[in-house]
């Protein structure tokens, strides 16, 4: 199948391929309200939608509800969490892989996941008195910081250079965090070791306080300069050649999906994949072009991790890591979309 190029306009009315598209694009823009009302009523305490209203209602009057503290203290909280953060770190993958010209990059490629951790071991086990979320906030954009810093050269950062950084930063957190997790406790090291593979559990509104709004900021920002992501995946020098200022660009790309990941990460610890594949799908149902591309990632990204959230806490009789789902589920339904596509999406 033949793309058609970004920023051509074609017969919608004689083109059934465009109306699909457009009939796909719809469905996946307002895929996460029914994920969201989903997600209010499963759990291990069951509740209606008339439970909800009620609990809304008795909260608003200042009434009282029985199921208003499970679900406006205790679910909603986590539910807003899971999708703000499938939010940040689909968004995050989809506009590094088109600044870096790279389709497996993903969020932590540039070491956010590895300093998260390390950030968070350490106030697990050395510096209690530093709330987690704050430690692994710090800490993922310390890894950016010193990857980036590493890459740039004469006032330019290319590309490979970059992403090479991003490995070597995640080696040494990595190692960083080897040492710290030999230094903990067994219950330190638990606590460790369930962060990193990620979970809602326990998600307050306080916690949210401090973390939606530089989510929304810098997603917003993305967001706004979308259609230049298409001007920069042709390649530098195409690019400088239409007047665009490379390096500007690229570092306000990188700098706010990396700030959204690293608000992800501190929150929801580790969440593996969701930033590879979720943009992936999008290419594969929508095409490349970045002005559909960032809107549908955004959604499809709250709605899978909301989703898989559901499954972690109903699934069985004790709460899953969501990282192993969405290993789990998101490997092999990427394999899947993989074989079944004829030709891929990405230019």
């Amino acid at each position: 199948m033949i793309e058609t190029p970004v920023g051509e306009r074609s017969n919608s009315r004689s083109s059934p391929i465009s109306t699909r598209r457009k009939l796909v694009y719809l469905v996946v823009l307002i895929s996460p309200i029914p994920a969201f009302v989903l997600s209010m009523l499963v759990g291990s305490y069951s509740l209606s939608i008339a439970d909800v209203v009620d609990a809304v209602f008795a909260r608003l009057t200042g009434g009282s509800a029985d199921a208003s503290l499970v679900i406006l203290d205790i679910r909603m909280p986590r539910i807003v969490a899971a999708g703000l953060c499938g939010m940040a770190i689909s968004v995050a993958g989809a506009t590094l892989q088109g600044v870096l010209r790279n389709p497996l990059v993903d969020p932590y490629i540039l070491g956010l996941s590895s300093g998260g951790a390390f950030g968070a071991a350490l106030s697990i086990v050395v510096i209690p008195w530093l709330p987690v979320q704050a430690g692994a906030f710090v800490f993922a954009l310390v890894a950016l910081a010193i990857a980036y810093s590493m890459a740039r050269t004469n006032g330019e950062t290319p590309i490979v250079a970059l992403v090479l950084s991003g490995v070597i930063t995640s080696s040494i957190f990595t190692a960083l965090l080897s040492i710290v997790q030999i230094m903990a406790t067994e219950r330190s090291l638990q606590a460790i070791v369930f962060w990193i593979m990620g979970s809602f559990n326990g998600t307050t509104w306080g916690q949210l306080e401090y973390v939606w709004f530089p989510i929304l900021a810098g997603t917003a920002i993305i967001f706004a300069l979308r259609w230049r992501l298409n001007v920069l995946a042709l390649g530098d020098r195409e690019a400088a050649s239409v007047g665009m200022p490379v390096e500007r660009y690229r570092l306000i790309f990188v700098v706010c999906s990396a700030l959204i990941a690293a608000m992800a990460v501190s929150i929801a610890g580790v969440v593996a994949l969701v930033g590879l594949i979720i943009p992936h799908m999008i290419r594969m149902m929508l095409g490349p072009d970045h002005r559909r591309l960032i809107p549908a990632t955004a959604a499809l990204g709250a709605t899978f991790l909301m989703l898989v959230d559901d499954l972690a806490r109903t699934i069985g009789r004790f709460e899953i890591p969501i990282s192993i789902i969405t290993t789990l589920v998101g490997a092999p339904f990427f394999w899947l979309l993989l074989r079944r596509t004829s030709s891929a999406s990405w230019n």
